[in-house]
């Protein structure tokens, strides 16, 4: 399974928190998206799932598979609720020991949520017949592949992932593995 973290937004670029406010691709994001069709397209897709966002779909559609997309809820970023838009220094101003992580959002996710979600798509993703490609966000991505290897939600904390770069997600021999992690290409 290849995962690809939507491009470059001017509030992915800020560092504030964005779920439900559909903030475009930036002209870098939109460059970093289309770069990703040629490495992408050498690869065959028997399933394409993106977040129903604009910033993932572009991001999809540039890469060369909007075609071919089906849109899965369950891929929707985190919800920040009463912390959308901000960013963590801004938080952490407020309520110094803060984490996303442990504390989720109010009025919004926590953790647990958010692997239920992607519980869910991990579902899917196993009854697809071939590899899958998937489009979305940091957050969901990384608690998709520590649910993928059998870890909890939390644990996608050490996982950074920069927008528009590809991770991949496989087995080795039985046992789900994180095989690539933030590339640019693969």
């Amino acid at each position: 399974m290849v995962l690809v973290r939507h491009g470059e937004t001017e509030w992915s670029r800020a560092g504030r928190h964005t779920s439900r406010t559909d903030v475009p691709l930036t002209d870098e994001g939109r460059r970093a998206a289309a770069a990703l069709a040629a490495p992408l397209g050498a690869r065959v897709f028997g399933l394409v799932l993106t977040s129903p966002s604009t910033r993932a779909r572009d991001t999809c559609a540039l890469a060369g598979f909007g075609a071919v997309a089906r849109v899965d809820d369950d891929l929707r970023e985190w919800d920040y609720g009463d912390f959308e838009g901000r960013t963590t220094a801004d938080i952490r101003a407020e309520d110094p020991g803060w984490s996303l992580w442990s504390d989720g959002a109010p009025g919004g996710e926590n953790a647990d949520a958010v692997a239920a979600r992607a519980d869910r798509v991990i579902i899917r993703i196993r009854e697809a017949n071939g590899d899958v490609l998937v489009f979305a966000h940091a957050h969901l991505l990384r608690v998709l592949a520590v649910r993928w290897v059998g870890l909890a939600a939390a644990d996608g904390a050490r996982l950074a992932l920069t927008p528009a770069r590809v991770s991949v997600l496989g087995y080795e021999r039985e046992t789900a593995v994180i095989e690539q992690w933030n590339c640019p290409v693969i």
